[in-house]
């Protein structure tokens, strides 16, 4: 894997911020009255459990410097926190054997996307077709579908040109380097 200057810059803040008093998970923010992280926390505010809010979108990778890239240089999302989590509870809790991840949080206007390299990863998952149950797409609007696709980089794969569909809504499709669909379409 060749070393990018975004992928060092990444690296450096992520030895800078394991280096740190602070480096344990913290929640990046909830939308509910007290920020409270259910996901790594131990003990979660019962008041806010029954209560759900959105934290993030999670998006597993192999290679988590070449998906930020890609994600931050196709979309334009900015990277917010990068960070790393082990130990049995966590195996235990994502029910992998020894398990653990280096994350990415991107903010897509507001929604945390988190991408997310396990250790030891998985077997990859065939395409799936996007009728088939359990087959999972990110949606990202954009202020003109047809410049955004004009603009794409060639080795960006699309399932095809933009299309608007019957409710009028211009839609396009594109893989990330890992296969995962990201539906773009009209804000």
């Amino acid at each position: 894997m060749r070393a990018t200057e975004g992928s060092l810059a990444r690296a450096a803040r992520l030895w800078l911020w394991r280096c740190s008093p602070q480096s344990h998970h913290q929640p990046l923010f909830n939308l509910s009255r007290r920020a409270v992280d259910t996901v790594f926390s131990p003990t979660a505010d019962p008041r806010t459990v029954s209560d759900p809010t959105a934290h993030h979108v999670g998006i597993t990778v192999s290679d988590l410097d070449r998906a930020v890239d890609f994600y931050t240089e196709t979309f334009g999302l900015d990277l917010l926190s990068e960070f790393a989590v082990g130990g049995d509870a966590f195996a235990e809790a994502v029910a992998v054997e020894d398990a653990s991840a280096a994350f990415a949080h991107l903010d897509a206007d507001g929604a945390v996307i988190e991408l997310v390299a396990y250790d030891p990863a998985g077997d990859s998952t065939a395409d799936p077709e996007l009728n088939r149950p359990g087959a999972v797409h990110l949606g990202l609007s954009v202020d003109d579908v047809e410049a955004f696709y004009a603009d794409l980089a060639d080795d960006v794969e699309t399932l095809s040109p933009p299309r608007t569909t019957e409710s009028g809504t211009t839609i396009l499709f594109v893989r990330d380097p890992e296969g995962n669909l990201i539906e773009v379409l009209d804000a």
